[in-house]
């Protein structure tokens, strides 16, 4: 396939290996450094564009991709407020979006694992339910996409609680999602079910960025004569 990655950070780089490494061509890397050379590519020369900026950016990447007939996989964080204008634009062209959070085989199934966990414990009142993320310095949204995801997870099956909220374990009516940067940390996510006579979690922890950077490029790999708009859900069957 003939690659365009748009964002070549630490995961554009990871996955340009991974890609490449699987017999794939790399074709263009966009950054911030020469943002305007996205114009130069289009479905005549592209197959599949990975997309992993920053949420400023994504938008208006992805949006670039549905026009010009590029097939789109995204994980950028952080600009999902914008997500369903991306579905409408993505329809309206015929295009194809995949989407994730979160590319890890091994956290998906921690969501799959999270949602049924959650469906049982609500029915435990004496359980309190709180996520703690941690990432590296560098990330610059809080919570992660992943943590957000978690947290909509627990939401379906938690009417009592409202929604989630960052930081703020004395909002009771709220899940509290607790981020934490530190040094060299690739990401960690743990649920906590609390009770006064004791505790269960459910944790996820990323050794390499390398089992991301595999999911993307399998993600492209997958949407290979699809159309729509898809997740990891889709492709794990899950």
């Amino acid at each position: 396939m003939k690659i365009l990655l748009i964002g070549y950070g630490k995961m554009g780089k990871t996955i340009e290996q991974m890609a490449e490494a699987k017999g794939h061509t790399i074709v263009g890397k966009i950054d911030h450094t020469n943002a305007e050379e996205l114009q130069h590519y289009t479905s005549a020369n592209t197959d599949v564009a990975i997309e992993f900026t920053h949420p400023e950016a994504a938008f208006g990447n992805i949006s670039y991709c549905f026009t010009n007939g590029i097939p789109v996989v995204s994980g950028s964080t952080g600009w999902l407020d914008k997500f369903d204008e991306a579905k409408q634009l993505c329809e309206q062209n015929k295009g194809t979006f995949f989407y994730a959070s979160n590319y890890s085989v091994g956290v998906n199934l921690f969501f799959h694992f999270n949602e049924y966990i959650a469906s049982k414990m609500q029915e435990y009142k004496a359980y309190e339910v709180a996520i703690k993320e941690i990432h590296h310095l560098q990330k610059v949204d809080k919570p992660s996409g992943t943590g957000i995801t978690a947290a909509e997870g627990i939401l379906a099956s938690y009417k009592n609680l409202t929604g989630w909220v960052a930081d703020n374990p004395e909002e009771k009516t709220k899940l509290n999602i607790a981020s934490e940067r530190e040094p060299d940390v690739v990401g960690t996510h743990i649920v906590t079910y609390s009770s006064e006579v004791d505790q269960i979690e459910l944790g996820h922890i990323a050794h390499s960025r390398a089992g991301f950077a595999e999911g993307a490029v399998m993600a492209s790999e997958w949407l290979v004569g699809r159309q729509g708009v898809y997740g990891m859900k889709d492709m794990l069957n899950l």
